[in-house]
């Protein structure tokens, strides 16, 4: 509906973009900030690796709640969400089980080396689109907030970007996981290794 709007009347979009509350533009110049910092290497401490996923996560929560929760059907979006996130993550590991070349987790400080990578600002602008988009053809048909098959394709394309983020997050993770089995063998012990991927 929404894409056969602007095509046929591509006026719209501008009436779309100014009746967007100023707090949205605010929303996506932090998220874009905070992708556009994934782009290059950096050190992270491990709890901020693992809290932009799980920011993420709520994100997506809120955007199926907000958007099928007054309608009283969010339950089924939310299971099928989760479901598509576990297969995602699932497949995103089976296909690259080790951290991307380059990333250290130094278990002293606990602190990660991450190399640049433009796959966080991908993830996070399709989940900022995503509820976006979803908030505008809401806001166009609001029977939709009513429509299962709708609310199932939402809450799926959130649940593939949510299964990415969680199978980064799994790969530091594991990252973490070695260094804590390095630092209790016998024979590292004495040495301080610190692990790598």
């Amino acid at each position: 509906m929404l894409l056969n709007l602007l095509v046929q009347q591509p006026q719209m979009l501008g009436r779309i973009i100014e009746n967007t509350p100023y707090w949205v533009w605010a929303l996506l110049a932090g998220l874009l900030w905070l992708g556009g910092s994934q782009l290059l290497a950096r050190n992270v401490s491990l709890v901020r690796a693992m809290a932009m996923p799980v920011a993420m996560i709520g994100l997506s929560v809120f955007g199926i709640a907000s958007a099928f929760g007054g309608a009283g059907q969010a339950l089924l979006p939310v299971v099928a969400w989760l479901l598509t996130a576990v297969l995602i993550a699932s497949v995103a590991l089976w296909l690259q089980p080790a951290a991307p070349q380059g990333t250290l987790y130094e278990g002293r400080s606990r602190c990660f080396y991450i190399p640049g990578s433009a796959m966080p600002l991908a993830l996070i602008l399709g989940i900022f689109l995503t509820k976006y988009l979803v908030g505008v053809e809401l806001a166009l048909q609001p029977a939709l907030a009513r429509d299962s098959g709708f609310a199932l394709q939402i809450a799926a394309l959130y649940g593939v970007f949510n299964g990415l983020f969680a199978a980064r997050s799994l790969r530091l993770w594991k990252l973490v996981q070695r260094s804590a089995l390095l630092a209790t063998s016998p024979v590292t012990a004495s040495t301080n290794t610190s692990a790598t991927a």
